[in-house]
């Protein structure tokens, strides 16, 4: 009887333990070359789980752009006043579906007078508006051309599933336990682990470095520490949770220092600088208009992460067009008629299409150089047959063969940024002489994307 209780107990204990593992069957799927461990699991349970909520509704019929404007029709129309009545009445329809279903216009409108701005989240369903063209506008070396709509963050719900606010800090008052420097506090979004529990403030608000180990032997000048380390482990954890993958995904596992690799890691990048851009200029300067219970415990809106968007897949809604059938989010004054009538007027490209500028010593985009760099990929996809040189540059100051580095890193950044924004690898050609050394203005720390054929 004694044997018979220590097996249960026993097979209990295993039980218990194995509970948080994962349980089969897995799938595993090949991401690089053979012996490198770049495989990416997935678990068929989890993922039939996630399908229903990564489902894209069914696009309203489009209705014809001609006839006249909704800014001369109605009051107020801060937005979107350029489409004709009918675009504007189709998409006020979708957006209420996106948003508030059940109550619909009367979530955003006082419908006894629509043109006035009394409730709040009509003032901020217009800022988000515009922040939806910006990202399909300015982003798509992240988005591509499948882009976002409202429903890809909201999906039926007035609030979006995955948020995030600043967290609360510590009470050192009764400091009898000590300082715990922002972490040993189990939370969800670094997988209940010991590290930092509040990440997206470092990244998604604050542009910290995202660092783990130097690049050579005896770095020189580097500050980069272990809480650095840490925090950045508390994103990358956040980031494999929110696409459902593992870190291969992203890295060459040989060197997960090395851009070599994948070239979603690129795509990861601009997604981060994204973020903090839509947090810090469109998000954050909406506390004032929001009611007390819709702030975080801190007093800050609810913000964005990666999460947001992508809800446990790798693709938001698996890769959903619906940007196609919205094309007014497509950025300022686009419909269905401008978007057309640009596509159709789109002629042969020549010249120098864009001088990219850098800072100085870094050959990461400024938000500058993003945006030319999205109507560079815009103008090579209206002409496919284009194909294009890149020349980097740097200046004269400082070392000379780190320079030269310098100015490659920039001409691949900008390589990379291109095919992450759809532009096949065999129409980009990095020039020769490849990488010169410019002056010393600032226009000498550039790539030049300059048509070859």
């Amino acid at each position: 009887m004694m044997n018979r209780t220590r097996i249960a107990l026993a097979a209990l204990a295993a039980g218990l333990l194995l509970a948080g593992c994962e349980r089969p069957p897995v799938d595993s799927v090949q991401h690089g070359y053979r012996g490198t461990g770049m495989v990416q699991v997935y678990n068929p349970r989890t993922v039939a789980e996630q399908i229903p909520n990564n489902v894209a509704p069914e696009a309203l019929p489009a209705v014809p752009a001609d006839g006249p404007k909704a800014g001369e029709v109605y009051q107020n129309v801060k937005v979107l006043g350029h489409l004709s009545v009918g675009e504007f009445t189709r998409y006020m329809t979708a957006m209420a579906s996106w948003i508030a279903p059940e109550q619909s216009c009367e979530y955003c409108h006082n419908l006894a007078n629509f043109a006035e701005d009394s409730k709040y989240t009509k003032v901020v369903a217009r800022r988000m508006i515009e922040m939806t063209q910006h990202v399909n506008a300015n982003y798509r070396a992240h988005v591509g051309q499948t882009g976002v709509t409202c429903h890809t963050c909201h999906r039926g719900n007035a609030v979006p599933a995955v948020t995030w606010s600043r967290a609360v800090p510590q009470d050192l008052r009764a400091n009898f336990i000590g300082d715990k420097a922002s972490q040993n506090t189990p939370v969800m979004s670094v997988g209940l682990s010991s590290l930092p529990y509040d990440p997206f403030s470092e990244y998604f608000k604050d542009a910290k470095p995202i660092r783990v180990y130097g690049t050579e032997a005896l770095p020189h000048g580097n500050r980069a520490s272990i809480k650095q380390a840490e925090f950045t482990y508390g994103l990358m954890m956040h980031m494999s949770t929110s696409l459902g993958v593992n870190c291969t995904y992203c890295h060459n596992s040989r060197s997960f220092a090395s851009w070599d690799g994948p070239p979603q890691r690129a795509v990861a990048w601009h997604g981060i600088n994204m973020v903090r851009d839509l947090n810090v200029n469109y998000i954050e300067p909406l506390q004032p208009v929001f009611p007390a219970n819709r702030l975080g415990e801190m007093g800050d809106p609810l913000k964005a992460n990666c999460g947001t968007c992508h809800q446990g897949a790798y693709k938001p809604l698996y890769g959903a067009q619906m940007l196609k059938d919205y094309p007014e989010l497509s950025g300022p004054g686009a419909s269905a008629a401008t978007v057309a009538a640009k596509s159709a007027m789109a002629g042969q490209l020549k010249g120098t299409l864009a001088k990219l500028l850098f800072a100085v010593n870094k050959s990461e985009f400024t938000p500058e150089a993003s945006a030319m760099l999205a109507e560079v990929a815009k103008a090579l996809a209206s002409n496919p047959a284009t194909k294009v040189d890149l020349s980097g540059y740097a200046d004269r100051t400082g070392n000379a063969a780190r320079n030269v580095e310098l100015a490659k890193q920039r001409a691949f950044a900008v390589r990379d940024a291109l095919k992450a924004a759809g532009v096949s690898e065999d129409r980009i050609n990095l020039k020769k002489p490849e990488f010169a050394v410019g002056g010393t203005s600032d226009e000498s720390r550039r790539v030049d994307v300059i048509v070859s054929g």
